[in-house]
C-alpha cells in the first residue's frame, strides 16, 4: 500500500516515464490502478515510445487517416496490415510488443518465369492483402526468391521468415522435397527440405516439415530465422524445388512474411 501512494503522489508526467519504460501491455495493465495512471497511461508520450522510431516515414507511406491519439495509431498499425511501396510490401506491429511484422509481395519476390504466361499467372485473391498473387500454371523448375533489409526491422530481435501460400487443386508437390533457406549477411544460411503439400492422403515422408493454417485463410511454413542486431545486413531468403524434374502447378504464391519469433514457439500471426 504504501508503494502504491508513493506513486499516486507523483507527477502524471513522471507515472507516463514510467510507463513507457514497460511494454504496451503493461501499460494497459497498470491503467485501471486508478484515473491519473489511466491518464497517463493513455497519453501520447508512452505512446510514442512504443512505436517504431522511424514511424513518421512509415505513415508517409501508406494512405492511413489522422488517428487522434499515439494509442489509436499503435493500436491501428497492430489490428491490420498497412500496405505500402505500390502495394508490394505490408506492415503491422506485433500487439504486445510493437516489434515490426513485414511481408515482401510475390510482386517484389524475383520469381523465375515470373513473367512467361504459360508458366505463372498474375492475379486477384479474396483472402490477400495485396493486389496481386502468383498462380503458378506449370513449371518443372520452381525457384522464388527475395530480400530484405535488416535496417527495417526492430533490432536485437529474434527473426523467422515464412512462406505464405495456398494450394488449389496441386500438381507435382506431394511428397515432394522443396529447398528452403535462409541466407543472413552472406553466410551460408540455413536450408533445410519441406513438404508444401499440407494433406494428409498418401505416403507421408518422414521428417519433412509441413504448412501450417494461418486465421487469415493462407498457408505458411517457416524458412529459417535470423537475429537482427540493429546493424544494416542483407537476408535472402529462397523455395526451390529444382532437382526432380516433375511439372508443378496449383501454388498460389502471397509472399513472404518476416515476423519477430519466440522461445516458447507460439506465434503471433499478423492478419
Amino acid at each position: 500500500m504504501g508503494t502504491e501512494m508513493e506513486f499516486q503522489g507523483l507527477p502524471e508526467g513522471c507515472i507516463a516515464v514510467i510507463l513507457s519504460r514497460t511494454t504496451p501491455v503493461d501499460a494497459c495493465r497498470l491503467s485501471v490502478v486508478s484515473k491519473l495512471f489511466h491518464s497517463a497511461a493513455d497519453s501520447d508520450a508512452v505512446w510514442e515510445c512504443f512505436l517504431p522510431s522511424d514511424y513518421h516515414s512509415i505513415i508517409s507511406q501508406c494512405s492511413l487517416p489522422n488517428y487522434p491519439s499515439k494509442k489509436a495509431l499503435y493500436l491501428a498499425l497492430a489490428d491490420h496490415p498497412v500496405i505500402f511501396d505500390e502495394g508490394k510490401k505490408s506492415l503491422q506491429l506485433e500487439k504486445k510488443s510493437g516489434k515490426k511484422c513485414y511481408m515482401i509481395a510475390a510482386r517484389a519476390l524475383s520469381i523465375v518465369w515470373g513473367d512467361t504466361e504459360q508458366y505463372w499467372n498474375w492475379t486477384t485473391d479474396p483472402d490477400s492483402r495485396f493486389p496481386e498473387v502468383a498462380e503458378l500454371i506449370d513449371v518443372c523448375w520452381l525457384d522464388i526468391r527475395g530480400v530484405f533489409s535488416t535496417l527495417t526491422l526492430s533490432p536485437d530481435t529474434l527473426y523467422a521468415a515464412y512462406f505464405v501460400f495456398k494450394m488449389i487443386n496441386p500438381i507435382g508437390f506431394k511428397n515432394r522435397r522443396v529447398e528452403v533457406s535462409v541466407d543472413f549477411n552472406g553466410d551460408d544460411g540455413s536450408i533445410k527440405h519441406v513438404c508444401l503439400d499440407g494433406s494428409s492422403s498418401g505416403r507421408r515422408v518422414a521428417g519433412l516439415q509441413r504448412p501450417s493454417l494461418r486465421s487469415d485463410g493462407w498457408l505458411e511454413i517457416e524458412m529459417g530465422e535470423f537475429f537482427n542486431g540493429g546493424l544494416e545486413d542483407k537476408v535472402q531468403m529462397s523455395v526451390k524445388e529444382v532437382k526432380a524434374g516433375n511439372w508443378k502447378s496449383g501454388l498460389f504464391v502471397e509472399g513472404i512474411e518476416v515476423r519477430p519469433k519466440y522461445e516458447n514457439n507460439q506465434p503471433v500471426f499478423t492478419v
